[in-house]
């Protein structure tokens, strides 16, 4: 049976490019978005990660003459040097800081045997619409260049490895746009990368933080190519792998667009058969799970469920944005799908409360909630149970980079 993890020969960049190519994650900027970050940077890895923005503007992003693209300015940068793959397989050591936050992890190719019998765990539906693209991207690169990002349960000897690698002199330390801090290190002590592998083999399981589609598509390739191909690396997908204790998880609020036909006054009533609710004097950042912030009419309310309905057993049920959604969204508020009802949007807490704030006072949303985020615990109590999270469950910061380690399918 493989590892849960192995080394790999990474596709990075020389050192003096790292800077000019490292790239914020395919899917968090638009086309245009990407295109204005990537004006005037020739070897910046958006031409790869989104290269509709090298096509006209009315170019559909799906279609084959964007992969194609991608695939073409992937070989210009390795043609011209701008990347380079390492000769043999390692591992890398990845540090992201954010202002006063550190975590410190690793790069790998992770197993998709794993995966396919859930010892890598999921916890969210993927569509398959957003599969098909990452398996073109995939296919036409030859090569995964968006890492899934994994947890793993913190362990001090799998530390132990990481710190001391880190000690070295880095491969990379980039600053990005948005101020987070990429720094990266080869793992060149064989020894240790072998006691990494075995420590990580010796977990009951990792867990997909983000990035389902990205390994689900990396699932896909690996059974299309089964028998067929050339080596054993499309059997393995690109992650970076952090210690569950130091990753951090926003929350992710929510905004509505009405009250259901309901006036202010009889929405508040309809809240308090379920919640107690407390007027704020400013806005509510809930300081524990099972308290929300609402926005409503220029005033911020702070509601507490009551305790017996809160699921002890289930570890779904008892998540704060299912119990928002069980309790006010859908009963008083009539969303029963968050998925594809228009009248709810999505905030992410690194945007702020006033943000929430911001889309109600322009008539926009009528109302908001502030939620207390979901814990990398209960996010792998969901997997271990073989279920799923509502949408909208997770938002993790700081995201990693594209561009800085690839893995290559021969």
């Amino acid at each position: 049976m493989a590892t849960l993890v192995r080394p790999f020969t990474g596709l990075r960049p020389v050192p003096a490019a790292a800077a000019a190519v490292a790239a914020p994650p395919y899917d968090v900027l638009n086309t245009e978005e990407a295109r204005q970050r990537a004006a005037g940077k020739p070897n910046s890895f958006l031409h790869i990660s989104k290269p509709e923005i090298d096509l006209t503007a009315d170019t559909d992003p799906y279609a084959a003459a964007v992969y194609a693209k991608g695939a073409e300015n992937l070989k210009r940068l390795v043609d011209g040097g701008v990347l380079i793959r390492d000769t043999s397989p390692y591992y890398y050591v990845y540090r992201l800081k954010m202002g006063d936050h550190v975590q410190t992890g690793f790069v790998a190719a992770a197993s998709v045997a794993a995966y396919d019998i859930n010892r890598i765990r999921k916890h969210e539906f993927t569509r398959p619409d957003k599969e098909d693209d990452r398996v073109r991207q995939i296919e036409a690169l030859g090569a995964q260049t968006g890492p899934v990002l994994l947890a793993y349960k913190a362990d001090k000897d799998v530390q132990a490895i990481i710190e001391a690698a880190a000690k070295n002199a880095p491969l990379y330390d980039v600053t990005a746009d948005d101020g987070i801090v990429h720094t990266i290190w080869r793992l060149d002590d064989s020894a240790a990368a072998a006691r990494l592998t075995t420590l990580i083999d010796a977990m009951k399981a990792l867990y997909i933080a983000d990035g389902h589609h990205r390994s689900a598509a990396a699932s896909r390739v690996a059974a299309a190519r089964r028998g067929s191909a050339a080596s054993d690396t499309q059997d393995y997908f690109l992650a970076v792998a952090f210690p569950h204790d130091q990753m951090r998880i926003f929350d992710y609020n929510r905004v509505i667009k009405d009250l259901n036909g309901l006036t202010p006054d009889a929405f508040l009533a309809k809240i308090k058969e379920r919640f107690d609710v407390t007027p704020a004097s400013g806005q509510v950042k809930p300081d524990k799970p099972t308290r929300f912030g609402m926005y409503l009419g220029g005033t911020w309310y702070q509601l507490d469920i009551h305790s017996q309905l809160v699921p002890q057993s289930d570890p779904v049920a008892r998540l704060d944005v299912s119990l928002l959604q069980d309790n006010l969204i859908a009963p008083v508020l009539g969303i029963v799908d968050q998925r594809r009802d228009k009248r709810i949007d999505f905030v992410g807490g690194i945007r702020g409360l006033g943000e929430l704030e911001k889309r109600v006072n322009s008539g926009e949303m009528k109302v908001a909630f502030s939620l207390h985020p979901t814990t990398l615990e209960q996010l792998m109590a969901v997997a271990d149970a073989d279920q799923v999270m509502p949408p909208k469950s997770t938002w993790f910061e700081p995201k990693l980079a594209d561009g800085l380690v690839s893995h290559v399918i021969d």
